[in-house]
């Protein structure tokens, strides 16, 4: 079969051939891919960076998809972590990683949306007590899953949602309640020094001037602010002044693979994917032959689309 292979790390996957893989046991089940998304994951995953990598080449990109299995169904996976990725024609999954969906679901839209989208859902769903009418700050909402967080954190009942990025020009295309420019730190404190929950895909350096902003700026320092970490796009230290910690009730949680366990993120697939299915958020796909995984690289993160590669 033709996958997507990666032999360095330095370098783009490319289009080659590989040996069909054997589903072996009840725990495995054989499906022809449908679309696998380019995701920031897929690509720290594809360069070795991700802090779950194992230095092991070659690999098959790709860490979910849309699949059909023997028995025809359309499914929605989630790879563990294996050198076969989604990025192929066909690959091995865990069946209770996947979830069956409807028919008339599109497979680009869905293996482009279930991985951005999953963060802040699970982040809002499953590591904090998020109720409605609270409010919150997304620090990075102009990234890929920064955009989706805006949208799903008023979908799960937030009240107002605050959209901080670099770039002012894709900060406008937001429907945040409100929008700021990270370097702005006086519009910053006045527009969310009074939030509940900050979504952080950013950390590093911006993170902590952000964090030391909204403190300073609390009008109720006993109310508490909690901090979901996420990415790390800015950098993957911050440097947190202890007093940030003790002037306020602020509490720092992480969200990601490792923080939330297997079992909680499988429990949110099918609600999410239904969700998505349903076109609850608006979606900008972009459907890129496998045979084409090199030119795609390339061009991924030069728009605001997402790339699906289809075989």
């Amino acid at each position: 079969m033709r996958a997507a292979v990666v032999t360095s790390f330095d370098a783009p996957p490319e289009y080659e051939e590989v040996p069909a893989p054997v589903a072996r046991g009840e725990d495995e089940l054989l499906v022809d891919v449908l679309a696998a998304g380019l995701h920031p994951r897929v690509r720290s995953q594809a360069g070795g960076s991700h802090y779950t990598s194992t230095g092991v080449l070659p690999l098959v990109p790709g860490v979910d998809g849309v699949g059909r299995d023997p028995d025809g169904r359309l499914r929605y996976f989630v790879l563990p972590d294996t050198t076969l990725g989604s990025m192929a024609e066909r690959t091995l999954i865990d069946p209770r990683r996947s979830v069956v969906l409807d028919d008339a679901a599109d497979p680009v839209a869905v293996a482009a949306a279930m991985n951005p989208a999953m963060s802040s859902w699970v982040a809002l769903r499953r590591r904090i007590a998020f109720a409605a009418g609270q409010s919150v700050l997304v620090l990075g909402a102009t990234g890929n899953a920064g955009r989706m967080a805006v949208p799903i954190a008023r979908h799960l009942g937030a009240a107002r949602v605050v959209a901080a990025a670099r770039d002012a020009t894709k900060l406008s295309r937001s429907d945040a309640s409100d929008t700021v420019v990270l370097d702005d730190a006086e519009r910053l404190a006045a527009r969310a020094a009074d939030v509940d929950v900050v979504i952080d895909y950013l950390w590093g350096e911006p993170a902590a001037a952000a964090m030391v902003t909204l403190v300073a700026a609390r009008p109720d320092r006993a109310k508490p602010l909690t901090w979901i970490q996420i990415g790390s796009v800015a950098g993957p230290t911050a440097p947190i002044p202890s007093a940030a910690l003790r002037a306020s009730r602020l509490q720092i949680v992480g969200s990601g693979q490792g923080s939330v366990p297997t079992s909680d993120l499988v429990a949110e697939l099918s609600a999410l994917a239904g969700e998505i299915a349903r076109g609850t958020f608006a979606i900008d796909a972009r459907a890129v032959p496998l045979a084409d995984v090199r030119r795609a690289w390339g061009e991924a993160g030069a728009t605001a689309e997402r790339v699906v590669l289809v075989p």
